[in-house]
């Protein structure tokens, strides 16, 4: 217990005294994690709202293939992006291997089947007679898909939060991607690690306090707008 409660002191000190390495550790982590679930979500929730409400074929191999990504083990993912961006993969050109890039790639193909399950579901709630009225007063399918998900957006902050918690807890991938180099492609997950591995735990201890603490806050702050929207 003393471990973990000076691992907690150390989390503040260094939140308080605002550490350089521990800020940029923290930067990475924001503009990666962030940079993965914007993407997921601009991608998947259309396709999550198109799956939720058409049926056309190929629909159920689209299911399955969705479905698998939610429960796709990380370490194939990172595997996969080191493949294809190996200097002699199909995306080696773009020398995004060990940079911040490849851990948003990595990051995006855990995501997005993350948000587009969830909504998916969160749009086969609402009432499907809202699509055919729409479509009947003569909106285009577009217009129509666009009112459902309009209609579906507090459920659809859940997929948000799931979609981001998965993103920025992840770590094997995002070492395998980004080499875990300092000052580059170290986020407080692969931090949390090496310090383990080092047997520093109290700093380990420290940087989980602190990937928690920001975990909380966006959570707590997706939580109050769905909340507050409910309300109005």
């Amino acid at each position: 217990m003393e471990l973990i409660w000076n691992g907690i002191v150390q989390a503040f000190k260094l939140i308080f005294h605002l550490d350089s390495e521990l800020m940029n550790i923290l930067w990475v982590t924001i503009r990666v994690s962030g940079t993965a679930t914007l993407v997921s979500l601009l991608l998947g929730v259309p396709l999550g709202a198109l799956l939720g409400t058409w049926r056309f074929p190929g629909r159920s191999a689209a299911l399955s293939i969705i479905h698998t990504g939610m429960g796709a083990p990380p370490v194939v993912v990172g595997l996969f992006v080191m493949i294809m961006l190996w200097r002699s993969g199909p995306l080696g050109g773009l020398n995004f291997l060990y940079t911040p890039w490849a851990m948003i790639l990595a990051q995006t193909i855990i995501a997005f089947p993350i948000i587009t399950g969830f909504s998916m579901a969160a749009v086969a709630q609402i009432d499907p007679q809202l699509r055919q009225q729409l479509l009947g007063l003569g909106a285009s399918r577009i217009q129509a898909l666009r009112a459902v998900v309009q209609e579906a957006r507090l459920p659809l902050l859940t997929a948000i939060m799931a979609g981001f918690g998965g993103a920025i807890s992840e770590v094997g991938a995002v070492m395998m991607v980004g080499g875990n180099i300092k000052g580059e492609t170290r986020v407080l997950t692969t931090a949390t690690v090496l310090e383990s591995g080092k047997g520093e735990f109290g700093t380990a201890i420290a940087l989980s306090v602190i990937l928690l603490l920001l975990v909380f806050g966006v959570i707590v702050g997706l939580t109050v707008l769905q909340q507050r929207n409910r309300i109005t």
